[in-house]
């Protein structure tokens, strides 16, 4: 019995395969946001060199700093959880294109005059590549589709 929810040559099964590993970077990115601190290690795990990120209210162009940069953004919570869907991608050669939603929660930090959450549903976009190193987010951005509650204010 052959079954049809399997790729029919070894070119699409391998395109599947490396959709796996493409959506499993992003599923990666979005859990150590929430439970390890972004580290250069870190950061050359899931992104290229020449990585671009870009948030609704910042952006950061290459690896280097990268972690710090994330660091810096989510310092200014007291604790945050990212929820993302399951990426939906596209494999052309050593390129793939990523789409998936993902609803933040960001914790203020106790004592202020606001709300204590601030919830975010977004849309993430971005671009991996196939590098000797294996698959790296190249570009990665967020696109703010409602909030609820109050942003941090700007330092």
């Amino acid at each position: 019995m052959t079954s049809n929810l399997l790729p029919a040559d070894s070119a699409a099964a391998a395109d599947s395969a490396d959709a796996v590993v493409v959506a499993e970077l992003m599923g990666r990115y979005l859990v150590t946001l929430d439970d390890e601190e972004p580290d250069d290690a870190w950061a050359r795990s899931l992104f290229t060199e020449d990585a671009i990120v870009t948030f609704p209210m910042s952006r950061h162009e290459g690896c280097a700093g990268l972690a710090e940069w994330h660091r810096a953004s989510l310092a200014a919570f007291a604790r945050t959880q990212h929820l993302g869907s399951p990426a939906v991608v596209t494999v052309t050669g050593d390129r793939a294109a990523f789409r998936a939603n993902v609803l933040t929660t960001h914790v203020h930090h106790p004592g202020g005059d606001r709300p204590p959450l601030f919830r975010a549903g977004t849309l993430a976009s971005g671009e991996a590549c196939r590098t000797a190193a294996g698959w790296r987010i190249r570009e990665l951005s967020f696109r703010v589709l409602f909030t609820e509650g109050e942003p941090p204010s700007r330092g």
